[in-house]
């Protein structure tokens, strides 16, 4: 190999080494976009959980409402129905 193929190899060489060394750094640089984003969706996951769970013991906590309500309505209704049966007999006599 002469003097100026290897002076030609050598400068080959070193555009190969620059152009890894930029695509390198821009791999690097979308490794971190991608790990900051699966963080942050990670977390938002994590919130959705939460929040959802929260909302869920709130549900449930508005449907028991309704049923002790409910009952409690059924038991008015029978108390108001049984007087006023009782007082339409008092009046009817």
């Amino acid at each position: 190999m002469t003097t100026a193929e290897q002076a030609a190899m050598a400068v080959e060489l070193a555009t190969l080494r620059g152009e890894i060394r930029t695509d390198m750094v821009d791999i690097k640089g979308s490794l971190a976009v991608l790990v900051e984003r699966s963080n942050r969706t990670e977390q938002d996951v994590r919130d959705l959980a939460r929040n959802t769970d929260e909302d869920i013991k709130a549900l449930r906590a508005d449907v028991e409402d309704v049923k002790r309500w409910r009952w409690m309505a059924t038991g008015a209704a029978v108390a108001v129905g049984t007087a006023a049966g009782v007082v339409a007999s008092i009046i009817t006599g």
